[in-house]
């Protein structure tokens, strides 16, 4: 089962080519009394089947409180299903359909011309409950402007989700490393990128290599990213300089080099599904991932998931990184209810609203707003129980948020990300066997390409 959000691959320009698909999605309503306005809204199709009825009822409440009609249409998104990517591009074409949409990871940048400011809803939030997570607000600003409001549906960590039984047999107790319980920094010290390397090819030899693909879509994307950040490296900086030839950028590529032979051999060809079954076939000592894989197993394979264990990423020579996906809603220009809009996505975004909808999830959405990562449910989920007490990022952790391609101005780094430009670099290097040169110069045309467009 797929976790992530979106493919890579599809990029605005194929959605718009696309986009009249869209005319014939399906429509799920929300049934309201004495109705004295309407609104449309197109959210994500939530993978876990527990969390989509429950926004159904919350939806619903709002609108008989407020006596508004409501319809919401749940919209997939993915490689084999694109229904609210197409959607997004068939009506910002035309400049009419739904008054609320999704958007994820760098749509909000895509489409952020076609929408509304949402510098007072996120500022209400702000207010209330304090900050909310840098990636989020990295992707969903422009020129100093809220331009979406980041929400908890569908937004997803992907830090470590271990095999407990493979550790140990290395002599490594990752539940003493992150205990279900506050802990403290010295104990999550020791997973480092060193650490990682040195099992790597005991998992290879057990038949349970790593499931970390070096393909072209997200899973893989986030990852790499990292683990480059976790050495210091960027692919481009903030101010929109081209960095592919720093000394960091060398260490982590020297640094997969050593990894890549440790992994699976299929690992260039990896898509969003593949480290997903490695985990729930038993196959793998270890994924980057939210829990979509572990809920599976849960449902599929009750051995392995209660033989898995989540914690952030390791650390490296510059900082522990965990990939951040988070999604948005925003309110389009042409809507016609602009007001009713944003009071429903604040009210959405309550707290007790959010621990509401996470709980639906089992834990799989993170709030982007980090005074609401206390939620019981990350406690008491099982088997086994505490097995997600890390997934949320704890200030002990000592873990910085990262998106793949950040720093770079976003215009910049929606093709770095797209065109997985650092994961065409280590299979260049690692599997290609061409020289360190010949990738670094590579590189830098390359973006030199996606700057002068």
């Amino acid at each position: 089962m797929k976790a992530s959000t979106k493919s890579p691959r599809l990029t605005r320009r194929d959605a718009l080519k696309a986009g009249a698909a869209a005319a014939a999605l399906p429509l799920v309503h929300v049934q309201t009394a004495s109705a004295a306005g309407s609104l449309k809204l197109a959210f994500w199709d939530h993978w876990v089947p527990a969390a989509n009825p429950v926004m159904k009822k919350l939806v619903a409440e709002w609108g008989k409180k407020n006596h508004v009609d409501v319809t919401l249409d749940l919209l997939s998104s993915g490689a084999a299903n694109s229904k609210l990517p197409l959607t997004q591009a068939a009506e910002a074409l035309s400049g009419t359909g739904h008054d609320v949409m999704a958007f994820a990871t760098w749509d909000v940048q895509h489409y952020h011309q076609h929408l509304a400011p949402m510098d007072d809803v996120v500022g209400g939030l702000i207010k209330q409950y304090g900050p909310m997570d840098p990636v989020a607000e990295y992707l969903a600003k422009v020129k100093g402007h809220w331009m979406a409001l980041p929400t908890s549906i569908g937004s997803q960590y992907k830090p470590t989700c271990a095999r407990i039984s493979f550790f140990k047999s290395q002599g490594v107790d990752v539940e003493k490393w992150y205990p279900a319980k506050p802990g403290n920094a010295s104990t999550a010290a020791a997973w480092t990128y060193d650490e990682l390397l040195k099992l790597a090819p005991a998992a290879k030899k057990a038949g349970m290599p790593y499931g970390l693909g070096l393909g072209q879509t997200t899973d893989s994307v986030d990852w790499t990213g990292a683990v480059l950040r976790a050495f210091g490296g960027e692919l481009v900086d903030a101010k929109g300089d081209i960095k592919v030839k720093s000394d960091a950028m060398k260490e982590c590529l020297e640094y997969f080099q050593k990894l890549v032979p440790s992994l699976p051999d299929d690992t260039v060809s990896y898509n969003d599904a593949s480290n997903n079954r490695a985990l729930i076939s038993g196959k793998g000592a270890l994924i980057f991932n939210p829990p979509s894989a572990w809920w599976v197993a849960r449902r599929d394979a009750i051995k392995v998931a209660e033989d898995c264990w989540t914690f952030p990423n390791p650390t490296g020579p510059k900082g522990k990184f965990v990939p951040y996906l988070p999604y948005f809603w925003g309110v389009w220009k042409f809507s016609r209810n602009q007001s009713a809009a944003k009071e429903l996505l604040s009210w959405l975004q309550q707290r007790d609203r959010v621990q509401e909808l996470c709980n639906a999830s089992s834990g799989y959405d993170i709030p982007p707003i980090l005074s609401m990562h206390d939620f019981k449910v990350w406690e008491t989920e099982k088997p086994p129980l505490g097995t997600l007490y890390n997934y949320p990022l704890r200030p002990w952790h000592d873990a910085t948020t990262n998106v793949s391609a950040a720093p770079a101005p976003a215009h910049i780094a929606t093709q770095i990300y797209s065109n997985a430009t650092f994961n065409v670099m280590i299979t260049k290097l690692a599997k290609n066997k061409q020289s360190m040169k010949e990738v670094l110069d590579w590189a830098e045309r390359e973006i030199n390409g996606y700057i002068n467009m």
